[in-house]
């Protein structure tokens, strides 16, 4: 049999050698860091996923050697695939970042801001989103879309306001379980995903819809509103499970276990999924064999508090790219835009409690 043959192409000025047939987005991917464009509805463990989204749009300035004419359109990264001699650009690319920032504003359209209240806040693939390519304020002036709510089930809770029609959970119901008991029902901007007449989802692969939402639109019920993932801290474990791996992601926080989840690789993708039975009723330490703290990106809030070797002193204080592994977005000296706790003026010598006049005085 013939090997598959190898092409040269080139993402962000970085060349990379990859077999035929790879996506401009599995290419970039193994590249890594920035370079790799952001995916809200591709996920490489669900066959057809992809498409969707189109935040991982990127152009393609030179479309191979024996065709070096650019493509007159960005083209969606995880379903176009490479050629030889390409040359793509995504974060060196002006029009992909102004297309990324109309979508993400699109995306923001009818999603409510549940932040404070949503257990998905913290781990949530459209906060980092909106982080890094938001605008400030909506444009948007139409009543949001609304449904009410449906019981799916004991162990999953289904918020369809906070959707984004990604397609995920539709596509690994329908392939690790035996049928598809949920889908997508009408169509343009009525379309929500739903199972018919209000079907509870009990298959025993269903939990994993959890672990591929991109967003809080699908969570689990036996973790809902218990505690934020910022104050757990997750660790690897395994057990002998007859269903599944039984390798798996608990969220500590003490001794209490607070929830189970599948384990994740470097883009937020399951390595392997699991069953009910470890994900929503073993909820205790004893059921475990605990490996070790889990690999949590620095630039994570999940890793606040967890950092290793950096001990600041005033000598060598801590930088905050250090910290959060890459600078931030905004700086700002609250004392240069506000009138309030103005630094020469001291709390303790105000007699009763401080008033905004206090800080007015001349």
């Amino acid at each position: 049999m013939s090997e598959t043959p190898k092409f040269k192409v080139t993402v962000d000025n970085i060349t990379i050698e990859v077999p035929a047939g790879t996506t401009i987005l599995n290419a970039a991917r193994m590249i890594g860091g920035e370079v790799a464009p952001p995916a809200m509805c591709y996920y490489s463990k669900l066959k057809d996923s992809g498409g969707k989204c189109r935040t991982c749009l990127v152009e393609v300035s030179k479309g191979s050697e024996k065709d070096p004419r650019p493509m007159p359109k960005l083209v969606a990264s995880c379903r176009t695939t490479v050629m030889d001699g390409m040359e793509v650009k995504n974060i060196t690319s002006e029009k992909a970042i102004d297309a990324r920032k109309g979508i993400v504003e699109f995306l923001l359209l009818n999603h409510p801001l549940d932040c404070p209240v949503c257990d998905q806040a913290g781990e949530c693939d459209l906060q980092n989103l909106s982080y890094e390519h938001g605008n400030e304020a909506t444009r948007y002036e139409f009543k949001r879309r609304t449904f009410e709510k449906e019981d799916i089930g004991p162990y999953i809770s289904l918020h369809m306001t906070r959707c984004i029609m990604c397609f995920r959970c539709v596509y690994t119901a329908d392939q690790l379980t035996d049928k598809r008991e949920h889908g997508i029902l009408e169509r343009g901007d009525h379309a929500q995903i739903s199972t018919m007449l209000n079907k509870a989802l009990d298959h025993d692969f269903i939990g994993n819809v959890i672990d591929v939402c991109p967003v809080g639109a699908l969570t689990d019920k036996t973790f809902r509103f218990k505690n934020r993932v910022w104050f757990t801290k997750p660790l690897d474990a395994h057990r002998d499970c007859p269903t599944c791996s039984g390798k798996v992601r608990l969220w500590m926080r003490g001794e209490e276990v607070f929830r189970v989840t599948a384990r994740k690789d470097q883009w937020g993708e399951v390595e392997e999924f699991i069953c009910n039975e470890c994900r929503f009723h073993k909820k205790e330490a004893k059921d475990w064999v605990i490996e070790g703290p889990s690999m949590i990106a620095r630039s994570s809030v999940i890793a606040q508090g967890h950092y290793a070797g950096n001990v600041g002193t005033k000598a060598s204080p801590i930088l905050i790219d250090k910290v959060i592994g890459k600078q931030p977005k905004f700086l700002m000296d609250i004392h240069e835009v506000s009138d309030v706790n103005k630094p020469n003026i001291h709390l303790s010598e105000i007699e009763g409690p401080a008033h905004s006049d206090d800080f007015n005085k001349k």
